[in-house]
């Protein structure tokens, strides 16, 4: 049966499925360049513990940009210059950030319902922007063989026929629209998992490494304002085990390597419920489009949460997919060989990022070996200060940055 019989369809230009940082963003600046855009979110709310929460230097740039960025730096959030790390026991700087060629030299922490708030309400003063709230995309539509919109189901239930010039998915790495789409996908597999912990705040808390320092240990901590959001990171495959064992002896391993002790551990958590397994993969699409279709961010390329690239990596994808589609999108004719220019210009910059994501997990399901003198090698990288400016180039801007073409504020 087709959809428009059943009830009478939705039309736009363009429907984005997923309103996270890539859907979120692409809307806004099509809406913002004349395009009638639809954006789909299943939940009713951005209020989800456990996501990323970097906005990076790169990122940053786009907002001022945009002229955004004045307006954002007015919410809560926490500057970051330099990001630090453990090496054989020792705190070391991974990254800096203070000589990027950029207006902001710094990493900015904010809880990612705080950043989607922003986007959203800013889109949504647009004339051709729609946010679709509680609204979640069950299958592509097909005519004839043809992509030409998405089903959906709305807030009661309703069936939700959307007719669209051209879907994009930005519905993660679960991504329901690159299966539908029969999209390939390669997986490059993580030898780690990450157990995320809430653990409330006390008044004698001091901040430790100003609340945002690398892993330690396997423990890493994010300061998020009331609470502290605590990753603990596992062997690939190994939580059921430790289910198996107990909540009082994993929390003790927990505490063993965090400034918490067991028993404030044990106050926070005391039910396996209130943790969150992050099943670590590192994979992308060998194609990310096909006619009338086109996946960006995670749907295309999911990443591991070193150096917290993946949000930034799917916001450069947004500005280069609404750079290189405006135009098509307003004639109305998207064609499968401009979806596949979106998929070379990103195509470099996913495949080296996860090269080096790749490279500096290899190694980490092997048993840690006990302090050695450091190697030759080790004491020239940690007597060459520049390596952290390097490293903050690439966490910081990426292999290849995006600004949008249309700056008009």
């Amino acid at each position: 049966m087709n959809p428009s019989d059943v009830t009478p369809p939705l039309t736009t230009d363009c429907c984005i499925v997923g309103g996270g940082p890539a859907g979120l963003m692409l809307g806004y600046l099509l809406a913002r360049a004349g395009v009638n855009v639809m954006v789909l979110e299943k939940h009713a709310d951005f209020l989800r513990d456990f996501r990323g929460d970097t906005i990076h230097p790169s990122t940053l740039d786009i907002l001022d940009n945009l002229g955004l960025l004045e307006e954002f730096l007015q919410l809560p959030h926490q500057q970051v210059v330099k990001l630090k790390g453990e090496f054989q026991g020792e705190s070391v700087t991974l990254a800096d950030f203070s000589r990027l060629p950029t207006r902001c030299k710094f990493m900015a922490f904010m809880p990612q319902w705080d950043f989607l708030n922003f986007l959203a309400q800013r889109a949504e003063k647009l004339p051709g922007f729609t946010l679709l709230r509680s609204t979640c995309a069950d299958e592509l539509w097909r005519e004839d063989g043809l992509i030409c919109g998405v089903m959906a189901q709305g807030p009661g239930g309703e069936t939700l026929p959307i007719r669209a010039g051209l879907v994009v998915g930005t519905d993660g790495r679960q991504s329901m629209i690159r299966r539908a789409a029969l999209l390939p996908r390669r997986e490059f597999g993580s030898p780690r998992d990450v157990v995320w912990i809430r653990v409330p705040k006390e008044s004698g808390d001091a901040e430790w490494d100003s609340g945002h320092g690398g892993p330690k240990k396997n423990f890493i901590m994010l300061d998020r304002g009331e609470y502290w959001q605590c990753g603990y990171s596992i062997a690939k495959g190994s939580f059921e085990s430790l289910r198996q064992e107990g909540l009082a002896p994993f929390l003790q391993r927990v505490a063993a390597v965090s400034p918490f002790d067991f028993n404030r551990l044990s106050q926070a958590t005391g039910h396996w419920s209130q943790l969150k397994l992050l099943e670590i993969r590192i994979d992308r699409l060998e194609r990310w489009a096909a006619p009338g279709v086109l996946c960006i961010g995670d749907a295309a390329h999911a990443m591991s949460p070193i150096g917290g690239v993946g949000v930034n990596l799917a916001i450069q994808d947004a500005v280069a997919a609404a750079n290189i589609l405006t135009a098509p999108l307003l004639k109305g004719n998207v064609s499968l060989r401009q979806l596949k220019r979106v998929q070379r210009r990103r195509s470099l910059p996913t495949r080296l990022t996860q090269r080096l994501q790749l490279m500096m997990t290899a190694g980490a399901d092997k048993p840690r070996q006990p302090p050695r003198t450091p190697s030759i090698m080790e004491r020239w990288l940690r007597r060459r200060s520049w390596l952290p400016h390097i490293a903050g180039r690439i966490i910081g801007l990426g292999f290849r940055r995006e600004l949008p073409r249309l700056a008009g504020r």
